[in-house]
């Protein structure tokens, strides 16, 4: 007696609230990236965040075996380039100039969030590699079909970006300073690896903080009181408001879903003077690894920055177990402070053949560039050279 194989069917996920069950989801995430659980992407969607009118129109791609949900990826039609932090201005710009319609593109993702991770969710028995090429000739297709311009994939892995080169995807390098444990079991191990001035300003900049009364403490998962969350959605506003730059991309109802739905994965850095809250960030671990994506401030206090977004999120780190903090982009200064260059990969398909061969030249150099500032900085690294 044979039986009938088992048919894939895709389909489009506008509400993830609605559309796919939480347990489903999280199967699929399992230890990876926390920023793809469904507790993150959902509350972005109900909260306001994306959505509307905010240029993130939720399109997820699932892929059902039967009726059970066996790959996924995180999918959104964009109307603008706001909120991905790889920047293609000058590629739109490119495009207009050559009379073609830039946007709407497609965007596989997440909102707001410059942090590396999977983006192409697959079940463990299934053939990973080829399922993330069927997903990224789907998302080719879906360009073609309805005359989108292109589709991004951000902040992939290596594994993904070498599926979807085998596709036609395009590959862009950048960089961000990321941290990572060097077998510290204390905060002293880690200045210990540090060069002599860089150590030696460390040291400073904490005992100025702590000659003025002002104490930071970690707040993890349950231990994070309610209100915290209020008093968190204010330090983020005192951050986007003070910059011509800043975006209010998270709304007071984001910060209110999150302690149910994905509190677990916080830790909020809180610098108090006596009783009153000064500064703080938000943080997200899952797997080891510690994502700093928040900061705020009240006052603008000297070394106040520094102790709270580095100093102490080290120390909680090496406290902790967490092997890697990636404090998101930007800042020559995290290099400053042990925080070594690393590659990011994002992939690009772009379906206008003049602007995809125009796009491919200027990759091409870039990538050089991106390995050489990789190199000098390596070679410039505030640690000192290891056995």
């Amino acid at each position: 007696m044979s039986s009938e194989p088992a048919l894939f069917t895709m389909r489009v996920l506008t509400q993830l609230q609605h559309d796919v069950r939480r347990e489903e989801w999280d199967a699929l995430v399992g230890d990876e990236s926390p920023f793809l659980e469904w507790g993150w992407l959902a509350s972005l969607e109900e909260a306001g965040c994306v959505g509307g009118q905010t240029g993130w129109s939720p399109q997820h791609l699932a892929l059902y075996q039967d009726d059970r949900l066996v790959a996924a990826c995180p999918l959104y039609l964009k109307g603008n380039s706001e909120g991905e932090f790889v920047f293609d201005y000058s590629w739109a710009n490119a495009a207009y100039r050559g009379g073609i319609e830039y946007y709407p593109k497609m965007l596989v993702g997440v909102p707001f969030t410059p942090a590396t991770g999977i983006r192409f969710l697959v079940a463990p028995e299934l053939d990973r590699k080829g399922i993330v090429r069927a997903l990224g000739k789907a998302l080719r297709d879906l360009c073609h079909e309805h005359e989108i311009s292109s589709v991004h994939v951000n902040f992939c892995q290596e594994d993904e970006a070498e599926a979807l080169a085998d596709v036609g995807f395009l590959e862009r390098k950048g960089f961000q300073y990321k941290w990572r444990n060097h077998g510290y079991s204390t905060f002293e191990d880690y200045l210990g690896a540090l060069r002599h001035k860089r150590r030696k300003e460390i040291k400073r900049e904490r005992r100025v903080l702590g000659e003025q009364g002002i104490e930071i403490e970690a707040l993890v998962g349950d231990a994070i009181p309610d209100a915290m969350y209020a008093e968190m959605y204010r330090l983020y506003l005192t951050t986007v408001d003070k910059y011509v730059w800043g975006r209010r991309y998270l709304t007071s109802d984001f910060f209110d879903l999150l302690p149910e739905r994905f509190g677990r994965n916080l830790c909020f850095l809180v610098a108090r003077h006596e009783d009153d809250v000064l500064a703080g960030t938000f943080n997200v671990q899952k797997s080891g690894v510690l994502h700093g994506r928040y900061w705020g401030t009240y006052q603008e206090i000297r070394h106040l920055h520094f102790n709270v977004c580095y100093y102490a999120t080290i120390e909680h780190c090496i406290a902790s177990g967490l092997q890697r903090f990636e404090p998101g982009a930007g800042g020559e200064f995290k290099w400053l402070r042990g925080f070594d260059a690393e590659a990011t990969r994002s992939m690009h398909y772009l379906r206008d053949p003049r602007l995809a061969e125009a796009v491919k030249h200027f990759l091409e150099g870039e990538r050089d560039e991106i390995e050489r500032v990789i190199g000098a900085m390596g070679e410039r690294s505030q640690l000192k050279a290891r056995d």
